[in-house]
């Protein structure tokens, strides 16, 4: 499976928190090859492979979306906000409702004849938005459990310059670079745990919880982080197409850091810093201080239009993450085993 269709394969899934079931079957597949897989109390996936210095990689499952609260006389639906969705994009939307089967939607959005002046710049509340399903309330009473996640409708978008558009590209361009690095990793004198961890969105529960008694040795986090786009600052942002984000932070060990820097230097890998002054604002804030603490370092892929339904990443930065996992692996089951 090329990169394309594995990334299309895993965002072609919905993942709300608390609403994991269809992506645990999907992991599993593509885990099982590898090792044992097995899932815990709050439904992070394990799976653990090898003997040795043991590293764990870390990547987050769910994605944003909103949950469905109450049904109005007419038939709408109204909805809370699960994770931190961007309210500027729902207005007008198609959305997928995730009852006893896929119901596809809109949000409802005001004609422009129909509103005020002082409703053009007016970004509406969660509580103030509906979604429309064409049903009367008793139809969608049947189908519709309240509590029933709601998300972006799934689209999956082949661009220009081997860069690809969908939702949930946070996390799943991390998940799908941790998958595409397994084969070389199973090859290496080393003891690895892949954790695909849930409820990121959510407060990092998932891996709070999941890296707690892993016993890992240490441990590489990979997520998305801001990709440059008009309006933003340069400086706060990593280019797409130019690699692999290599964090740097107080709260990640400085050692992982260098090291992975190195080995991107010595396998001519494209790579990027991304220099943060405080918490990193991803899994490694938690992992690193489980239990009595876990060295813990970061590699992030630079993703453009962050929890819109039109998140792109470049296909390049995946594999050149994938590539620089195994190759810092590769060092480490060096100087381990030397």
């Amino acid at each position: 499976m090329n990169t394309n269709e594995l990334i299309k394969k895993l965002t072609s899934v919905p993942a709300v928190g608390g609403n994991e079931d269809k992506i645990i079957e999907v992991l599993t597949e593509l885990l099982s090859p590898y090792g044992e897989v097995r899932t815990d109390a709050i439904n992070n996936v394990i799976c653990t492979f090898g003997e040795g210095y043991h590293i764990l990689l870390d990547a987050h499952i769910d994605e944003i979306g909103l949950t469905v609260t109450s049904i109005t006389d007419d038939g709408f639906l109204k909805l809370g906000a699960c994770g931190g969705i961007d309210r500027r994009m729902l207005l007008g939307s198609e959305v997928s409702v995730w009852g006893t089967k896929e119901i596809f939607g809109v949000i409802s959005t005001l004609p422009p004849h129909l509103q005020k002046a002082s409703d053009e710049k007016k970004v509406p509340e969660i509580s103030e938005i509906s979604v429309d399903i064409g049903m009367s309330r008793e139809e969608a009473e049947k189908c519709i459990p309240l509590g029933s996640k709601v998300t972006f409708k799934r689209q999956f978008t082949e661009l220009l310059n081997n860069q690809i558009s969908s939702n949930c590209l946070d996390d799943r361009a991390g998940v799908a670079a941790l998958l595409l690095a397994l084969d070389k990793l199973k090859k290496l004198p080393l003891k690895v745990t892949v954790l695909l961890s849930t409820q990121e969105e959510l407060g990092t529960r998932g891996a709070k919880t999941g890296s707690f008694g892993l016993k890992a040795d240490e441990a590489i986090v990979v997520d998305v982080s801001f990709g440059y786009t008009p309006n933003c600052n340069k400086e706060e942002c990593g280019e797409i197409g130019k690699g692999a984000m290599i964090g740097i932070s107080p709260t990640l060990n400085k050692n992982i850091s260098d090291d992975l820097i190195s080995a991107a230097k010595r396998n001519d890998i494209n790579y990027q810093l991304e220099i943060m002054n405080g918490r990193t604002g991803t899994n490694a804030d938690v992992i690193s201080i489980s239990e009595s603490g876990i060295k813990c370092g970061l590699i992030s892929i630079p993703l453009k239009y962050m929890h819109s339904p039109v998140e792109v990443v470049d296909i390049s930065d995946v594999e050149s993450v994938s590539d620089l996992i195994a190759a810092y692996a590769e060092g480490k089951a060096g100087a381990e085993n030397a």
